[in-house]
């Protein structure tokens, strides 16, 4: 891992590098755009020839669709122990969800003019699961969770196959229980080309969500404007802020547990207590050890994790917020003053006994957050991203009257005098 003090020669110089801003690779933009193209010519044939050469799995049009058999094969195949903590989970979600729901509302602007707003549920999303090393059973959740909760009708999961054409169990019993009314055995960007234009076998979808490598990520930048998104989610991170009140053991298995998501996962600590710094990097040493990835670990501490010995509280508020993670740990004495302090983290966890897993896991709030520095643009999964919203404006003879020289003075100053006239007109006629 890389480890720097505020004294080494390369500290500002890394610092620098730290404030990011979420753009593509020009090599990933390309591949999928060609990807994008692919489906929307070929529709089915491209995404079947796209998940054999990708997933190793030869599928044909009629076995795109996770089959109410194999539902009912993974509905037996799950444990009484997975089925228990996916409702608790699922409790949390929907109660926490109830809250961030919004609501129809109205008043009476000062012309007298009735003004609102309706919130109204998408009719069908597409929920995104990734596959890959671990079976992301708690992302179903996340996800389709928050869906269901705002009232979603069609809720679509696409999440890609093994070679053998299946998909996890316990990964398609939560998408069922948080609503799902269809799943595809099929990842990547090919399958966001496919939710958003649809092809002969998959309609289309009014909104993408759920989080993905960057080939993933990259497809919904590419596509929004054919399909809404909820935000770009890649490649999981944390970054850890503490002072001396840190407890070094509990940091230590966080920034293992963050590691153990591999591929292209960032871990960072910060803190401005050398003992503390030295404590955590020995017990890390120790606590890897114990663990079953312990290759995916290693390879995510040697070449995405940086931990730096920084000046003061202040300064590693200032690194957080040009770093804008997708979750940050918050420990210190002054807790409640620095996280006011905080504007760009997607999730917080405050204090020694807050571990992120709780929060990837049961908590209620979506992990579904924003990474690679998108956190300054976009906010969390949340259940009201599915949710359109629609102003309503109603009047009555006396409202117009009172609206009229306001109206026709800005039909006047833009040239737009059909749209004063419309206004006019109605006082005309009785």
């Amino acid at each position: 891992m890389k480890i720097l003090r505020h004294s080494d020669p390369g500290y500002a110089s890394f610092i620098k590098r730290l404030n990011r801003r979420a753009i593509p690779d020009p090599g990933v933009r390309e591949l999928v755009g060609e990807i994008i193209s692919e489906v929307a010519a070929n529709g089915d044939g491209a995404l079947l020839a796209y998940t054999k050469r990708f997933d190793g799995a030869t599928l044909t049009a009629k076995e795109l669709f996770v089959s109410e058999e194999e539902f009912a094969a993974a509905e037996k195949a799950v444990t009484p122990a997975t089925r228990r903590a996916i409702a608790r989970s699922l409790k949390n979600i929907k109660a926490f969800a109830k809250h961030s729901l919004r609501k129809d509302w109205s008043y009476k602007n000062a012309e007298g003019a009735t003004v609102g707003e309706r919130f109204t549920p998408f009719d069908r999303v597409g929920v995104y699961v990734p596959g890959g090393k671990a079976p992301l059973v708690s992302t179903a959740l996340m996800t389709a969770g928050f869906a269901l909760a705002a009232g979603v009708p069609e809720i679509i999961g696409a999440t890609p196959c093994g070679p053998d054409g299946k998909v996890n169990p316990a990964v398609l019993y939560a998408l069922r229980k948080s609503g799902a009314t269809e799943v595809i055995k099929v990842g990547g960007a090919q399958a966001v080309a496919a939710l958003a234009l649809g092809t002969k076998s998959i309609r289309p979808v009014d909104m993408i969500v759920g989080p993905g490598n960057r080939f993933v990520v990259e497809a919904k930048r590419q596509l929004v404007g054919a399909v809404a998104i909820d935000l770009l989610p890649g490649p999981s991170e944390v970054l850890i802020l503490s002072d001396k009140t840190g407890n070094p053991e509990f940091i230590a298995a966080d920034l293992l547990a963050q590691a153990e998501h591999a591929g292209d996962s960032v871990v960072g600590f910060l803190t401005d207590s050398k003992a503390l710094l030295d404590k955590v990097l020995k017990a890390v040493d120790r606590q890897i050890l114990t663990l079953s990835r312990n290759k995916y670990i290693r390879d995510v501490l040697k070449g995405g994790t940086f931990v730096l010995h920084v000046k003061s509280m202040d300064e590693g508020i200032a690194i957080v917020n040009d770093f804008a993670p997708e979750h940050l740990s918050l420990i210190c004495a002054d807790e409640k003053k620095r996280l006011a302090q905080v504007r760009t983290a997607g999730a917080i966890y405050v204090g020694n006994d807050s571990p992120v897993a709780v929060g990837d896991f049961l908590a209620g709030p979506s992990h579904t957050l924003p990474t690679g520095g998108a956190g300054r643009s976009f906010s969390g999964l949340r259940a009201d991203h599915f949710q359109r919203r629609t102003s309503i404006v109603k009047l009555d003879k006396a409202a117009v009257r009172k609206s009229l020289d306001v109206v026709e003075e800005f039909a006047r100053i833009e040239g737009l005098d059909a749209h004063g006239r419309s206004t006019a007109i109605r006082l005309e006629h009785r």
